[in-house]
Parts: structure tokens; sequence; C-alpha cells
């Protein structure tokens, strides 16, 4: 997977793709985790007339938060992510990388709001103590956690890419590791 090659770059690089891969595998064990739980909500439900009153509360505040949350960086260091391919591509090497180094900039404001945030709501549900009405009762910070953590391996992502097209634009050399690789269906013009 690009993006988690070991062999390119610093050792700091190396040991945060390998966070960037612990957190891909515990959201991949938290989509298994939801689709068993969706399973075993519907023989509950169709076969023994006893669903899961707790499935709803566990899929949607914290199973799909991990899910998302925890992609976020993997996503941005592969190049997982939506991006306009049409126009970049037909830019200057340092144009392009100067207008890149721009946008993760601002995507590492932006994130780093989400994870100002989840970190806020995460120290106020953890010492109130706050519990979901609901039959099992879930804490509420563990999805905030999940958010700040998630977010926040993300915003590094987006400034480690911000230096990285900067010193690009500088340079004017791009390493092929800041540009995802060319899956267009479409012919070249």
């Amino acid at each position: 997977m690009q993006g988690f090659d070991r062999q390119d770059g610093s050792r700091a690089e190396r040991h945060f793709s390998r966070l960037e891969e612990g957190l891909l595998r515990i959201a991949g064990i938290c989509l298994a985790l939801m689709m068993f739980v969706v399973v075993g909500d519907v023989i509950g439900r169709y076969v023994f007339n006893s669903p899961f009153s707790w499935s709803y509360d566990l899929i949607g505040l914290y199973l799909m938060v991990a899910v998302f949350f925890l992609t976020l960086s993997a996503g941005l260091a592969g190049h997982h992510h939506i991006s306009v391919d049409l126009v970049r591509n037909k830019l200057p090497v340092r144009l392009r990388n100067i207008l890149l180094g721009i946008g993760y900039l601002a995507s590492s404001g932006m994130i780093f709001l989400i994870c100002w945030t989840g970190v806020e709501r995460f120290i106020e549900a953890w010492t109130k103590g706050e519990r979901l009405a609901s039959s099992v009762g879930f804490p509420t910070w563990v999805p905030y956690a999940l958010v700040a953590l998630g977010s926040g391996v993300a915003v590094i992502r987006c400034l480690q890419r911000t230096v990285e097209h900067a010193r690009a634009a500088i340079t004017g050399i791009e390493p092929a590791r800041l540009m995802p690789e060319d899956t267009s269906i479409l012919p070249d013009a």
C-alpha cells in the first residue's frame, strides 16, 4: 500500500506509518464487528423475535466513528482521498506543489478544529461521567476519544504533507510518494 512503504522516509516516518497501520487494523476489526453485530441483530429480530437493544448505539456511536476517524490519516498517506487530477497534472511542478501545500495546510487547520473539539468533549464527558440514556448506558467519552485520536493523527499527516510539498515547491523535485498512482480510466490527451 502506498504510504506504508517503510523503506522510504525517515525513522519517524516509518514509526508514524506503523501507527497509521495499527489504527487501520483497529478500524478493520471495528468494521468486522459491526457486520457481526448487524447479522446477530437480524437473526435475533427475525428468528427469535428478540433484537439486541444496544446494537444501534454500539454501531452508530462507537464502531462507525472508529471506522471513519481511525482511517483518515491512512487515507491521506495512501492518496485515497478525493482529488481533482484534471488540472493538477497540467500545472508546473513548483506551482502544483505550492497549491497542494496550501491545501494541506488549510486541511490541517480544519482537521485540527475537529480534533480540538473532540478533545474538549472527551474531557467534559470523562470528568462528568456522561453516559447514554439507553438500556446499556454506554459512556460517551469513547467516541470523542476516537475523534480526537483519529483527527489528531490526520493533522500530523497533513502537516507532514504540507512540509513535503513546500520542499518540492522550493527545489522543483517532486518525490513519487507525494503524487497518487495514476488510476484514471481516460486515455492521455
